[in-house]
């Protein structure tokens, strides 16, 4: 009787031992997959091969793509030669084709040793592709991977190329890929006195669109000259909605190495604008924030240094900066921000001991105004500076749902 009873306890513990075990193994994945993760995996425009390269056969292709343009880590280029598809011509962005160059450097037109294909560069004299460049071409394929922010020039670019296509009737293919910072629709629209290199069109510092999302609004709110449309072919992305999290394969560009640095760039590229340092010329750029005028009022420290394929003339090159880390933040947390982070430009501004300094002209090309550099210069409240926009965020985000092709 004692030792079926002692059997019976036993039984009893090692039942409760294993329920709460998958218990807890379960609360244990709950709480480390995002709610937004997806049930199967994201797929790119350029990971579906079936679906566009019947429409390339053929056809004398042009391609506009960088680094990013990748499927499973081999080149679209290197894909599509190893197709068969007749590839005459590829056109690079900013930071060129294979993705080394720095920020702002003028690239010239090459020949890729790889591939042997002449690369013509949209980044130094010329925007667009010319008559010349395009002739022969049938059609011209758009793979690059934007970060969802109007001063990341590759919305630019793709702008200009549309513009090229109509103007050229040629039909233009969109891959699309992922906005990483798909939830933020935040910041003041660009008033066009303020149209530049790092800002075209009216829409807000985070514009919440896909690549083909954003190509739609151009052709629909009539941005290409003479209110001309581009032929857009669009290979949508599978298993895809805004709010998902997408982790960057291939740093869309040198000094953004990370997921971190990807989400903090909307807020923290304003400091372009600034005397302030975002950490150019040290191996976690837009992911600090610091200048020599701040020692005694922050600890933490860094010291930009020229670092080859990143930024060769960093500013504030060898001088100790002092200012704000942070590599620590809840990665996930940033991530579904929503909004930008004004008041880390407020609290420098008022900590900044030379005021008149702290701005350049630069400032109001990527606020998109003269407004924003006033209202901290006059000390509004964060609030008083978000009242201000809402009445044209409104309006932008009624526009933005027109072209939405994604949850």
């Amino acid at each position: 009787m004692k030792k079926s009873l002692y059997l019976s306890l036993i039984i009893s513990c090692i039942s409760f031992s294993c329920q709460s075990s998958t218990t807890r193994n379960k609360n244990q994945q709950k709480s480390v997959i995002p709610v937004e993760q997806p049930a199967k995996k994201i797929l790119t425009g350029a990971d579906q091969t079936e679906k566009y390269l019947p429409l390339l056969k053929g056809k004398k292709v042009g391609l506009v793509v960088n680094q990013t343009a990748q499927i499973n880590g081999i080149s679209l280029v290197d894909t599509l030669q190893a197709r068969g598809v007749d590839i005459r011509a590829i056109f690079g962005p900013e930071h060129g084709f294979r993705g080394d160059a720095d920020a702002g450097e003028k690239v010239g037109n090459y020949i890729d040793k790889k591939s042997g294909l002449p690369v013509i560069s949209l980044y130094g004299k010329k925007h667009a592709p010319s008559k010349e460049d395009l002739k022969g071409i049938d059609i011209l394929i758009f793979d690059i991977q934007d970060v969802g922010v109007r001063f990341y020039t590759y919305t630019i670019t793709m702008a200009y190329v549309m513009q090229a296509c109509a103007d050229n009737n040629i039909p233009m293919m969109i891959l699309d890929r992922p906005n990483p910072n798909g939830l933020l629709i935040d910041g003041p629209i660009l008033d066009p006195k303020f149209k530049s290199g790092v800002g075209m069109h009216q829409i807000p510092i985070g514009h919440g669109l896909t690549i083909a999302e954003f190509a739609q609004m151009v052709n629909g709110e009539n941005w290409l000259e003479n209110k001309k449309k581009c032929e857009l072919q669009i290979i949508k992305l599978a298993n895809y909605a805004h709010g998902m999290r997408y982790s960057l394969p291939v740093k869309p560009s040198p000094n953004l190495p990370n997921e971190l640095s990807i989400y903090l760039y909307p807020s923290l590229c304003m400091f372009e604008g600034t005397a302030i340092s975002q950490g150019r010329g040290t191996t976690y750029p837009f992911q600090v924030l610091g200048h020599p005028l701040l020692k005694g009022k922050y600890q933490f420290h860094f010291t930009p240094v020229s670092i080859q394929g990143m930024s060769k003339q960093p500013p504030l090159e060898n001088q100790i900066c002092y200012g704000i880390d942070f590599r620590e933040t809840d990665i996930e947390k940033t991530r579904k921000q929503d909004k930008l982070n004004i008041k880390i430009i407020l609290d420098l501004y008022k900590a900044f001991p030379e005021k008149e300094k702290f701005f350049t002209p630069f400032f109001n090309k990527l606020a998109g105004n003269d407004i924003l550099m006033q209202q901290i210069i006059d000390g509004k409240t964060e609030e008083e500076i978000r009242k201000s926009w809402e009445s044209d965020l409104k309006k932008y985000k009624e526009t933005r749902n027109k072209y939405l092709l994604y949850n």
